[in-house]
């Protein structure tokens, strides 16, 4: 790996924190800087001085009231989920051999518990013997944990 001087850190934090990726500051390194580094060694650059890359929320689309409430089943008189309404935790420590683990909580109230296996196999089991959450809080929690798992560096 390439040895910085301290105006060339500097600089490569400035880009982090102006929100640039990994392969946005590699490419910065190489036009502005002249100094060729894998992306592998960015990212220990980057870990190296203790830097944050800022993560950008895709946008979501908003559907409108209307077709949300036609695509979910209304069941028990409850009403449509409302949207943003599930939450997702990452265990601290993952459950015995899994590589990650943790649980999430539906818009309904209900909690199922969720892991991916050293086989990079993803499962989920309800708390509830029987339990489907709508499509919509599915959706909701693949995009949350996506967003979970890419801070935690997954």
């Amino acid at each position: 790996m390439a040895s910085l001087t301290p105006d060339q850190t500097a600089k490569v934090a400035a880009w982090v924190a102006a929100g640039a990726t990994l392969s946005q500051v590699q490419s910065k390194l190489s036009s502005e800087l002249n100094v060729s580094m894998t992306y592998m060694d960015v990212r220990f650059l980057v870990d190296d001085l203790n830097l944050a890359l800022v993560e950008k929320e895709e946008p979501k689309k908003e559907e409108p009231v209307a077709e949300a409430v036609a695509e979910e089943p209304v069941t028990d008189g409850a009403a449509p989920a409302a949207a943003g309404a599930v939450s997702v935790e990452v265990d601290t420590i993952a459950r015995p051999g899994m590589i990650v683990s943790g649980h999430v909580k539906f818009s309904d109230g209900q909690i199922a518990d969720w892991f991916i296996d050293e086989a990079g196999r993803p499962g989920m089991s309800a708390r509830v013997p029987g339990y489907r959450p709508t499509e919509s809080d599915m959706r909701d929690f693949q995009q949350k944990l996506d967003v979970a798992l890419r801070q935690l560096g997954f």
